[in-house]
């Protein structure tokens, strides 16, 4: 290599400093052509910078390089051999950007159907979404054993015509999985963990129902109307009795409950804005709230899976996770918060819920309905009995008793005439005076405008004794009509049920076990429904 090619900057010496190697920046600048130039250390002029296309007409092609596909000098550069850009000019800078603005409060224009709907599916194609049984082609991964789905719950109870409506699956989810549907079913609305506790804690399910009366209420807890502390004949003397159910007791409890600060709120029912006597739960925080709401409703309103307190959380005065509240509910209600509170898992957006419940209040009940069947086909449809026509409804004597805002009766009939409208799940239901109950209120025992109050526990007697200065009471007039029907309601359900009824078995029954006694399909995740 000659001296003359060092001295051009072509090559640079061994021992040459590295500021004068080139090839190191460090500066640029335009040359009298615009061009964008590199400039090193010792001030000499390197030519153009890599990458950035010439303007010199005398330059061979556009400067891009071989493969641009740009056209030449005639056309506009185009980087990606493609069209040229439209929010760019003609040197490559960026136009003024105009921005269209969405439209607030009006939703995609599309054509009506399902959101899930497929349209214009080639002929021939299936899309159709796998079921359940896709996992096992996914994965060879062995579940463990006695791991149970809320699919399963589904198949053996809800699908199957058993559910009672009660909510407490709803309450159990650790994931917060489980919501209720249009139907007033427990419906899933993210995916399942598989947790199990949804099929453990259902008292049409994985819960041994008659084995979690004893656990609550001890050893004789199985027989007549239970072990009860006390038990009265009683009513209300105050003008607003006039609205409630019987002797009003219910309604008396929580007023007194919540004037002594005992509680900060109850969770009762009252009656959907939208539908005429349907029952919603709701969360009464004052008397006035209470007395309001005052009557029975003979629909389920899922009660325990409207324990999450965020929704009531600006009528609580305190923290929810300090919340001391009582639940008014049907045996099986009952049955459902006392499992949930025995154990110390978190049940996620209801775990302040289920742990407020200090003060229970079970509602005597051989059968509830479902809203619709009863309101809208058995009195609407069938006998012309419309919902706005009705000022009261009871279930007293073996009759179903319909009255109309006036207090005059427009109904009377047998109440096995409406069996249709039943919930069919509640025919296995044994638990007609709600042992795991502080309280049990009913009309069955007593004479007319009077309630019978069963005490069940030290919790029930300080509510009790709360309530008594400002009744009418007096002994429970007739046991015996409690045990009666006690009985009737536990022979019905040992006909209905199709597993053993045994107090003294274990307290949560196996999917395995419940399947081969009800006829269930096993492993219905698996399969592709």
């Amino acid at each position: 290599m000659t001296d003359d090619e060092r001295e051009r900057g072509q090559v640079a010496p061994a021992d040459a400093a590295p500021e004068l190697i080139e090839g190191a920046p460090s500066d640029e600048c335009d040359d009298d052509r615009g061009e964008r130039r590199l400039v090193t250390d010792g001030g000499r002029d390197t030519g153009p910078l890599p990458g950035v296309p010439s303007t010199d007409s005398a330059d061979a092609g556009c400067g891009c390089g071989d493969s641009c596909g740009c056209g030449g000098h005639d056309e506009a550069v185009r980087p990606d051999g493609g069209a040229t850009a439209s929010n760019v000019d003609e040197h490559g800078k960026l136009k003024p950007v105009e921005f269209t603005e969405p439209a607030a409060g009006v939703s995609q224009d599309v054509e009506d159907g399902r959101p899930d709907e497929r349209v214009n599916v080639p002929d021939g194609v299936e899309l159709d979404t796998p079921g359940y049984g896709i996992r096992a082609e996914m994965s060879d991964i062995e579940e463990p054993d006695g791991k149970t789905w809320f699919m399963e719950l589904d198949e053996a109870v809800i699908q199957n015509d058993r559910c009672i409506q009660c909510g407490t699956c709803v309450a159990a989810c650790p994931s917060d999985s489980i919501g209720i549907g249009e139907d007033d079913l427990p419906k899933l609305v993210k995916m399942c963990t598989g947790c199990s506790l949804c099929w453990d804690m259902c008292p049409r399910g994985g819960l041994r129902y008659e084995r979690q009366w004893k656990i609550t209420g001890g050893e004789d807890n199985v027989k007549g109307a239970g072990d009860p502390i006390t038990e009265f004949s009683a009513k209300v003397e105050d003008d607003w009795r006039e609205n409630a159910q019987d002797g009003g007791l219910v309604t008396s409890v929580l007023c007194h409950l919540l004037e002594a600060d005992e509680i900060d709120g109850a969770l009762v029912a009252t009656e959907s804005d939208e539908e005429p006597w349907k029952a919603e739960s709701f969360l009464a925080t004052t008397p006035e709230e209470c007395i309001e709401n005052a009557g029975s409703f003979y629909n389920q309103t899922l009660a325990l899976g409207n324990l999450d307190l965020s929704q009531w959380a600006h009528k609580l005065g305190v923290p929810l996770s300090e919340a001391s509240l009582a639940l008014v509910g049907t045996p099986c209600e009952i049955e459902g918060i006392r499992a949930l509170q025995d154990f110390e898992w978190d049940y996620a957006a209801q775990e302040d819920g289920v742990r407020a419940i200090d003060y229970t209040i079970a509602l005597m009940c051989t059968k509830n309905f479902n809203y619709y069947s009863l309101i809208g086909e058995q009195l609407a449809e069938k006998r012309d009995v419309q919902p706005e026509d009705i000022g009261k409804l009871d279930v007293l004597d073996g009759e179903m008793r319909v009255y109309d805002h006036d207090g005059d009766p427009i109904l009377v009939e047998d109440v096995e005439a409406f069996h249709d409208a039943a919930l069919k799940g509640c025919d296995e239901c044994a638990d007609f005076t709600g042992y795991c109950a502080d309280l049990t209120v009913g009309s069955v025992g007593s004479s007319d405008e009077y309630s019978s109050v069963i005490v069940r526990t030290e919790q029930g007697l300080r509510a009790w004794e709360l309530t008594e200065p400002d009744l009418d009471y007096h002994d429970l007039e007739d046991r015996s009509a409690i045990g009666g029907l006690q009985s009737w309601d536990k022979k019905k359900a040992f006909e209905s049920l199709e597993r053993p009824f045994d107090p003294d078995a274990p307290r949560f029954i196996d999917y395995a076990d419940h399947a081969e006694q009800y006829g269930t399909e096993l492993h219905p995740h698996e399969a592709d429904h």
